[in-house]
């Protein structure tokens, strides 16, 4: 690194108030020194410089060209110094991070507890970024994610939150109504768009639980997890979903299981790029999520 040459810091201060009251007098009042001291100062640089600053008058001082050239560059740098320290100074350094994820987690699992985010670290800014679509996490569009799936993305660390079971749902009125007669059931589909991993729809369920009587082909079709659940409360349909994610409704009776089997699901991770393991807001926000994952006996409605 290239070495700065520059005389006194004091004397570059010193000069510029000189030059710019065109007086040491009242420079010596601005900078709370002696008008001797000014001067001294001055002489000072002038010799460092091995140049005239001044042509010196009776009660005034006048600027020589290079003079006029080195006060400029000054009253620029100094203002821009006073400049940056006074808005540092006036505010906190806040630190942002973006967490992506799907809209149903963001809303019924991490929302709920961001107050101790908050409570922990009120210097960090949390952007929620709630899409289906696949993000980058380059530190621009996203900086971690919640990801469902199987763990193994190249280049991330996957931190395990929870495992995930798959069930049908509805409305109890609609499961009273329709008992056993699956066939009958109307079906509430979930399809986002641009996911990472398809979720398993309802042929796939069929399949795997040996449902030969559901009428998969027909139904509802939303692209929210929290638009299908509204609609399957509401008695639409049922719904397929994880567990975990409608803990509420089941738990007060706004959902029941009306048919089938419950199967395994793929788990959730929170992921971020291996080289920024040593973020420390990255490191305070993954301590938060865990700490949720550890703390949320069930995913809050």
């Amino acid at each position: 690194m290239k070495k700065r040459r520059l005389p006194s810091l004091s004397a570059l201060r010193a000069f510029e108030a000189a030059a710019r009251h065109e007086s040491a007098k009242q420079a010596a009042l601005e900078l709370s020194v002696t008008a001797t001291a000014i001067s001294h100062q001055v002489r000072g640089l002038e010799a460092a410089l091995g140049m005239a600053l001044f042509v010196r008058k009776p009660r005034q001082l006048e600027l020589t060209p290079r003079g006029r050239e080195l006060q400029q560059v000054l009253e620029s740098s100094f203002d821009a110094i006073s400049q940056t320290i006074e808005r540092l100074s006036a505010a906190p350094e806040r630190q942002v991070l973006t967490l992506t994820t799907t809209p149903v987690v963001a809303v019924r699992w991490l929302l709920p507890w961001i107050y101790k985010l908050r409570e922990s670290h009120p210097d960090i800014d949390l952007r929620i970024h709630a899409t289906h679509e696949p993000v980058s996490l380059d530190g621009l569009t996203a900086d971690m994610a919640i990801r469902h799936g199987d763990g193994r993305w190249p280049g991330l660390i996957a931190d395990k939150l929870f495992d995930t079971t798959l069930m049908p749902a509805c409305s109890p009125g609609l499961a009273q109504r329709l008992g056993e007669a699956v066939a009958e059931y109307p079906l509430i589909h979930f399809r986002p768009q641009g996911v990472l991993i398809s979720p398993m729809d309802w042929p796939g369920y069929r399949k795997q639980a040996g449902m030969v009587g559901l009428n998969t082909g027909a139904g509802l079709a939303f692209s929210d997890e929290n638009h299908a659940i509204a609609a399957a409360v509401g008695g639409q349909g049922v719904i397929l979903m994880n567990r975990q994610l409608i803990e509420d409704e089941l738990a007060d009776g706004r959902l029941v299981q009306p048919f089938g089997p419950e199967l395994e699901d793929r788990a959730f991770f929170l992921v971020h790029p291996e080289n920024r393991r040593r973020d420390p807001t990255l490191s305070a926000v993954k301590a938060w999520v865990m700490g949720v994952s550890q703390e949320a006996t069930s995913l809050p409605g």
